[in-house]
């Protein structure tokens, strides 16, 4: 193992242990996920208990052990899985199986993938794997050294998307990109700035922010005064032009390309990398200020696919995220509980820029890859919201499992001083109570998956707060009328998404219950304790600590049910393999559901 500060591993440098062992555990992953979404069903393997067997249209067999949990979820044992196959003379006899390519080769006439989906598919579960390795190989940090990390450095950390198996496909990206620009590889980034003439680009800002004082927030005066240099050396006026920052990778594969008449004409100036230094969310595409901490964090279009689309910034993205950012804090920050009581933080996308392609977005049903590829938002970042003193984690961090084996909830339980009950209990009401309450009483949700939702915690490591992000691209609201949501601020030009209630819960569903929970729920009752029942008690408990306080919404707890005996079934690896696959569309899919959940909090 390489010392946990040092770079990440080369692909060269990689020990074949550290390849089976990454392949074993995506294997047994792929098992377990396919199994929940139905695109393989496990059968009991005789009279064994908790031994299970799958037969392929291939010919093969893989028979594993597993435990099942809350929504009809499996867990497969990794050390446990084996494969048999007929055809050739002693494959008939079961070996132990770890090659999670292999395992995709066999199964995907079962679960109906075609061979080009299967292709691709293929390049991004590689990508996983060599990342995957080279964190095995390097050995990373320990839970207990985590809790030292900053918000930033914390990400670097983790390990990716819970449920989607390939989770770190990042497609056009090399191997030497990886190492560059990915968070595992804890390399600082710098940004490209550009000029782009106003006929092209479009900065929005909050009230409160004109473009001048954006600039000044994010440059200095010496870059400033570089930069205006350098447009008046090409011909321009300054003041004629929108200043942004690119992704390096971006500037180099995408925006020099699509992008080279503009350039030529002067109606793009390169203005050279800024000082700061960046390092890239878990997103990839989002980056954090580490030189200038309260300086605010920036999204920028990646023309990648990772983690099911093309990773750029949908014009309607940068154009309303101040708009909606204004309407949000400004509703939901004279909300008496979420302000006083709760202090839950809603960290504003406060500014943007939209460039749309002069030609290309003229064109119907041109695929959305083509029409993301210039622009950025601008966020608040957690350092300038939080107190003095105060932890901020992202939630998905609770997931992580560190390379001995030590789950990070569990090393912030211990380290609380509460029992695990009461510790597990303050996370789901800092967590559930204001996601719940803004949905009760206004009708609104958000997408509170990991990534998005942050939890402040004190001292001591017990949960306090919540902090939530990414307004534009997951907010929505009911399309029922709601009073207390006030005079909306987009009329028949919708920026935020109007769904049905039950759509609406089904944010809250998925993201904290079905992605979240269901892993964090085997977690502890292994390591804190808890057994699985009492955990979902204890989710249970903190809805209805929230319903018992405010009887006067008994008609919302209907409309957005959280108790209701199932929930429908929405398969993120089924949408890549199986329905949407990689086809170019001319706008995001929209996974749409396959069966239903049992519902735990029943």
């Amino acid at each position: 193992m390489t010392d946990e500060r040092h770079p990440l591993p080369a692909l060269a440098d990689l020990s074949p242990e550290s390849w089976r062992e990454a392949n074993r555990r995506v294997l047994a992953k792929a098992l377990s996920e396919f199994a929940f979404e139905a695109l393989l069903i496990p059968e009991p393997l005789g009279r064994e208990d908790g031994r299970y067997r799958v037969d392929l249209d291939s010919g093969v067999s893989y028979v594993f052990s597993a435990d099942r949990g809350a929504f009809g979820s499996w867990r497969v044992d990794r050390e446990s899985v084996t494969r048999g196959a007929t055809g050739q003379p002693g494959d008939e006899i079961a070996s132990p199986a770890w090659d999670a390519q292999q395992f995709m080769v066999d199964c995907a006439g079962t679960i109906g993938t075609d061979a080009p989906t299967l292709g691709m598919y293929l390049t991004e579960l590689s990508a996983t794997l060599a990342a995957d390795a080279a964190r095995i190989e390097h050995g990373g940090p320990s839970a207990a050294a985590l809790r030292e990390l900053g918000h930033a450095e914390l990400e670097c950390a983790m390990t990716g998307h819970p449920t989607l198996v390939a989770n770190k496909g990042r497609m056009g990206f090399s191997p030497a990109d990886v190492r560059a620009y990915a968070p595992e590889s804890h390399q600082p980034v710098t940004l490209q700035w550009v000029a782009v003439h106003r006929g092209l680009a479009e900065f929005r800002g909050t009230p409160s922010l004109s473009e001048q004082a954006m600039l000044e927030h994010e440059l200095d005066a010496g870059a400033r005064a570089a930069f205006r240099a350098r447009v008046e050396e090409a011909g321009g006026d300054p003041d004629a032009y929108v200043w942004l920052p690119v992704h390096p990778w971006q500037w180099d594969h995408s925006v020099q390309v699509m992008f080279a008449g503009e350039i030529a004409r002067r109606r793009i100036i390169p203005l050279g990398r800024s000082a700061d230094a960046y390092s890239p969310q878990q997103s990839v595409r989002t980056m954090t200020n580490v030189s200038v901490r309260d300086r605010y964090d920036v999204k920028l279009p990646l023309k990648i696919v990772n983690t099911l689309i093309w990773r750029g910034i949908p014009p309607h993205c940068t154009e309303g995220a101040p708009l909606t950012t204004q309407w949000l804090t400004g509703l939901l920050g004279r909300d008496p509980l979420l302000r006083d009581e709760l202090r839950t933080v809603f960290l504003g996308e406060i500014a943007s820029v939209t460039v749309r392609h002069p030609l290309l977005d003229r064109v119907s049903e041109m695929p959305y890859q083509h029409l993301e590829t210039l622009g950025c938002i601008w966020r608040e970042s957690v350092s300038s919201r939080k107190d003095p003193g105060e932890r901020v984690r992202t939630f998905a961090s609770l997931l992580h499992v560190d390379e001995r084996g030590r789950s990070f909830v569990a090393e912030l339980a211990r380290t609380s001083g509460l029992s695990a009950e009461e510790w597990l209990s303050r996370l789901f009401e800092t967590v559930m109570h204001p996601v719940l309450h803004v949905m009760y009483t206004y009708g609104i949700t958000f997408n509170p998956h990991g990534e998005n939702t942050l939890i402040g915690y004190d001292e001591h490591d017990v949960p306090r707060r919540l902090f939530l992000k990414d307004f534009v691209d997951d907010a929505c609201m009911s399309h029922t009328p709601v009073p207390e949501r006030e005079p909306e601020p987009d009329g028949h030009d919708h920026v935020l998404l109007r769904k049905h209630p039950v759509v609406i819960r089904q944010h809250v569903v998925d993201a904290l219950l079905v992605g979240h929970f269901r892993y964090l729920a085997p977690l502890a009752a292994e390591q804190l304790g808890v057994p699985e029942v009492r955990f979902w008690r204890l989710v249970r408990q903190a809805v209805l600590s929230y319903q018992n306080r405010f009887p006067e919404k008994k008609e919302r707890f209907a409309e957005y049910d959280m108790l209701a005996p199932e929930f429908p079934r929405y398969g993120l690896n089924t949408d890549r393999l199986v329905v949407t696959r990689y086809a170019d569309r001319s706008d995001r899919q929209v996974v749409t559901p396959n069966g239903t959940l049992p519902n735990p909090l029943t």
